[in-house]
């Protein structure tokens, strides 16, 4: 680590600890050159993940218009903002546990989906109703009906 004021590669570690919650570490540097203490932060690499869009583009995974999202399908349902981060994080989670680094965008909302029907069944209708695209009143009563009978099975 190069010392910001005299650009020295040599210094030495006065203190680490964890911070941003145990994502990454702090650490409290001298120069052994010109004495200067400076602060760095470690944190881990994480690969981006490219989200492969319904017709074929490519973007990067954007954490914040998932939780944009989920939080528009969650809109006075009475679902708390620790609930939907959890939403988000759990799906966040399952992403970048995955070896492959692209990911359809519908995958993506189905893990939404499996998320959201334990915390809202409100909250899953509205969601399925954007992602699967419902045309008609009828995709309504079929999911409203999986959800009376407790099956919950994964909306096409």
């Amino acid at each position: 680590m190069r010392c910001p004021v005299c650009q020295n590669f040599e210094n030495r570690v006065l203190e680490s600890r964890p911070a941003d919650s145990g994502y990454s570490v702090r650490r409290r540097r001298e120069c052994l050159k010109c004495g200067h203490r400076f602060t760095t932060y470690e944190r881990v690499e994480v690969a981006p993940i490219t989200v492969i869009k319904r017709g074929g583009q490519r973007e990067l995974f954007d954490r914040s218009k998932l939780f944009q999202g989920a939080m528009r399908a969650c809109e006075k349902s009475g679902v708390s903002e620790i609930d939907l981060e959890r939403v988000v994080s759990e799906v966040e989670s399952n992403l970048q546990q995955r070896s492959l680094r692209e990911i359809a965008s519908l995958e993506i909302g189905m893990l939404v989906l499996t998320q959201l029907r334990t915390v809202s069944e409100v909250a899953y209708i509205r969601f399925a109703s954007v992602y699967s695209q419902f045309q008609s009143l009828e995709d309504f009563l079929k999911v409203l009906e999986q959800l009376r009978s407790g099956t919950f099975p994964p909306v096409e």
